[in-house]
Formats: structure tokens, C-alpha cells, sequence
């Protein structure tokens, strides 16, 4: 079981990736809306794996990615993607994210993606 920090500025995508780890067995620790409130929670909250949307208010995936591993270059990070966002994930990637999931999400491809990473 993985302890997780969903973050997304679409309280309904939050939703999903919530109900779709606890039904996994995971635990959601923390939810965030955009990137500098998911840098804030993740140094709060510590927590295992990080999901991050790439397109937010505030600050941006990618963005949020370069900050949280500066401060943890161990940390755990899978971004979540709409469709023709190839070149940001890939910027993502570089970053040091793990993996991506690209919305809508297949309960599936989630548990493929923590269990390869996790």
C-alpha cells in the first residue's frame, strides 16, 4: 500500500484518482490543485507517490516536478496528461517523473503504472 498525493486542478479528476488507489488499497494522504500547493503538501506530508496534472492555475506540472525534486531528487512522481500533450511529458520525464497516466484513466493502466514504480 502506497501512501499518495493526488494533484490536479479538476476536483472531479482528483475524485477519480482517489477512488481508483483506494479501491487498489492505497491511501490518498493529500489532494492538491496546483503545483505550488502540491509542493507545499508534499514536503508537509512525505508522501510515497505523487500524481501530477500537467496543465495547472498557479503553477504548472512541469514546473511543480523541477521543485519537488530539487528539494527530494528521491521523490516519486507520475504525470497525468489530456491527450497531445506529448511534448510536456516528455519535458515532465526529463524532470525526473517516473511514468505517465493520460486522462481519461483506465483503472488498469494506474495499477500497471504503481506497480512498475512502487
Amino acid at each position: 500500500m502506497a501512501r499518495i498525493l493526488v494533484t490536479d486542478d479538476a476536483a472531479f479528476m482528483r475524485m477519480q484518482l482517489k477512488n481508483i488507489f483506494e479501491s487498489l488499497g492505497h491511501e490518498v494522504v493529500g489532494e492538491a490543485e496546483n503545483g505550488l500547493v502540491a509542493i507545499d503538501l508534499y514536503n508537509e506530508l512525505k508522501p510515497e507517490l505523487v500524481t501530477m496534472d500537467i496543465t495547472m492555475p498557479e503553477m504548472n506540472g512541469v514546473e511543480a516536478v523541477k521543485e519537488i525534486k530539487k528539494s527530494d531528487p528521491d521523490a516519486t512522481i507520475v504525470m497525468c496528461s489530456a491527450m497531445g500533450q506529448q511534448q510536456m511529458v516528455l519535458e515532465a520525464i526529463q524532470a525526473g517523473a517516473k511514468d505517465f497516466i493520460v486522462k481519461p484513466f483506465d483503472q488498469e493502466r494506474i495499477k500497471q503504472a504503481i506497480e512498475k514504480i512502487i
